[in-house]
């Protein structure tokens, strides 16, 4: 806000609402296309003819993009206009949205997924740190964040249905082409409710940093997809591999010595936030495995239309939501994080393991629902708890970064999982295929072993997330001390101190009420975001937990 806003709130009342009701629209675009292009995903592959060790790029090209380039985003809203920033996002993912509509090949089809996803880090935080600096007063903050937080969980619901009307009755193009309206009504909004302000103080990017994290995430990523075509022992399979890791213990050492990283280290290697971190991974890993493999076992082996099949994961998306409600709410203060997210890893744990028994001849209700239905209560006590936890204890600067780790590590852990079991499933078919006679029914026999294997792997991983879940996470009592202590660190730091680098310049401008020192309000803050905001990660949404940023700061 500029320094006229100074003592009134940061935007007139009805303006601020519909500032929401952009901010809303574009985060119901961008949850809208991440299961939509799910559902559509057979159709797709069928009209451009790539084959299947291809497909899994389709999914992995855009969260890779946004998980690896989404700290890069919220810099570049510290660093600019947060409103022409988003505006920028929008018509950047519009654009790309069309392209990927028009895509007359595989090649360009990933593209416009890159580029979508490039766009939504841009959007995400920017969208976010929207409603952080528009919404000053705690109650109205927590509204907002209610309406935020369920449009982006229950439009991933809207979009599995939404996904498959369009495709059956349109075209999957038009998975695509339906984000040019959303852009467009969003960008018209922009341009007549939101305000424009630059920083007081503009950060510095840290690109050395970012161009390392980015090349050596594809690089894994590469390396894994090649495996399925060229085999591990492939000399462009290992390398790609071996360099990808060289990049990012070359990033770990970029982030050591830059004066202003792009990720601080201290915050990920934290044992407790650690903990929260590892945890996401490995249920993106899952959840990206669970949306790809059943939808083509569904679609392919049961011949399921694209509208029967999203209406088959709502169970899971319904479980979900309330499972991530009812930890954050009730479960999570009595037993703490370690207790629900290793029963969490547990449930998906047995979920998949119900999932690796599937046969083609397997019936919805008796093979697919209890699996979705586990699946989704676990999902739901991981998430909620672990964005809870990576926020504990985190200083008032790296709050942000705290927070958006968290779904920077769901969409990474996705995409990197995502190309393993892609390369696996593959691997078992082939060979099911050589060692077996061919008949009618081989190639959907193969294919769902394929399938019943990648979850047989992921239930293992699950395991280890088990293991992992018990030695790293807090128990109730630590969490509690971990938030009295940075409290108490934050009533004991002086009101007057300078915001971050990073804060938008809100902070001069907020009323009164806003400008209360953070210890005043961050409790109220945290309460209002836990008890507000259904836990929309499962549906690949970029939403950054606002539960830990202090009132005036624009969340980055």
């Amino acid at each position: 806000m500029s320094s006229a806003t100074q003592g009134r709130p940061a935007a007139p009342v009805d303006r601020r609402w519909l500032v929401l009701v952009v901010v809303a629209i574009a985060q119901l675009m961008v949850v809208l296309d991440s299961t939509v292009v799910n559902i559509a995903l057979p159709s797709a592959q069928r009209s451009l003819g790539f084959p299947n060790g291809d497909r899994q790029w389709v999914v992995t090209a855009y969260a890779l993009a946004f998980g690896s380039l989404l700290l890069v985003g919220g810099r570049l809203g510290d660093m600019y206009s947060r409103k022409w920033v988003f505006i920028t996002g929008l018509a950047g993912f519009a654009v790309s949205s069309a392209i990927g509509g028009a895509a007359v090949s595989f090649e360009m089809l990933v593209a416009a997924r890159t580029l979508q996803g490039a766009f939504g880090a841009i959007l995400a935080p920017s969208a976010l740190g929207t409603l952080v600096s528009t919404f000053q007063d705690p109650r109205e903050r927590g509204r907002a964040f209610g309406v935020f937080g369920s449009v982006a969980a229950g439009g991933g619901g809207v979009g599995l249905i939404l996904g498959g009307v369009l495709t059956q009755y349109l075209s999957w193009r038009w998975t695509l082409y339906i984000n040019l309206v959303f852009a467009a009504i969003a960008v018209a909004g922009a341009l007549a409710f939101m305000r424009s302000s630059r920083p007081a103080i503009r950060p510095r990017m840290d690109y050395p940093g970012a161009v390392l994290a980015c090349a050596g995430l594809f690089l894994i990523v590469f390396g894994f997809s090649h495996a399925e075509t060229a085999g591990w022992t492939a000399a462009l399979t290992i390398g790609s591999l071996v360099l990808g890791v060289v990049l990012l213990v070359g990033f770990v050492v970029a982030e050591r010595r830059s004066s202003h990283p792009l990720l601080p280290l201290h915050v990920i290697l934290d044992r407790t936030r650690g903990g929260s971190y590892v945890a996401v991974g490995i249920s993106g890993i899952a959840i990206f495995g669970v949306f790809l493999f059943l939808t083509y076992y569904l679609q392919e082996v049961k011949g399921y239309s694209p509208v029967t099949s999203g209406l088959a994961f709502l169970p899971m998306i319904g479980c979900i939501l309330l499972s991530s409600n009812v930890s954050s709410i009730v479960t999570l203060p009595r037993l703490g994080p370690r207790v629900l997210i290793t029963t969490g890893m547990l449930l998906g744990t047995g979920a998949m393991t119900w999932l690796a028994q599937l046969t083609v001849t397997s019936s919805y209700a008796a093979g697919v629902l209890p699996a979705l239905i586990i699946m989704g209560l676990g999902f739901g006590m991981i998430f909620a708890p672990a964005i809870n936890t990576a926020t504990a204890g985190v200083q008032r600067q790296d709050s942000g970064v705290a927070s958006a780790l968290v779904n920077t590590m769901q969409q990474v852990g996705g995409s990197i999982g995502t190309a393993l079991l892609s390369t696996i499933a593959l691997t078992a078919t082939t060979s099911y295929l050589v060692t077996h006679h061919t008949g009618p029914l081989a190639p959907a026999i193969a294919a769902t072993h394929g399938y019943t294997v990648a979850f047989a792997v992921s239930a293992g991983i699950f395991g280890l997330g088990v293991i992992l879940a018990i030695v790293l996470l807090p128990s109730k009592q630590r969490l509690v001390e971990l938030r009295a202590a940075a409290a108490a660190a934050a009533e004991a730091a002086p009101p007057a101190v300078a915001p971050a680098p990073a804060a938008a310049p809100a902070h001069a401008a907020a009323p009164a009420h806003a400008a209360a020192p953070a210890a005043d309000l961050a409790p109220q803050l945290e309460a209002h975001a836990i008890h507000a905001i259904p836990v929309a990660l499962p549906c690949c949404s970029p939403v950054i937990n606002p539960a830990s940023l202090p009132a005036g700061r624009a969340a980055g």
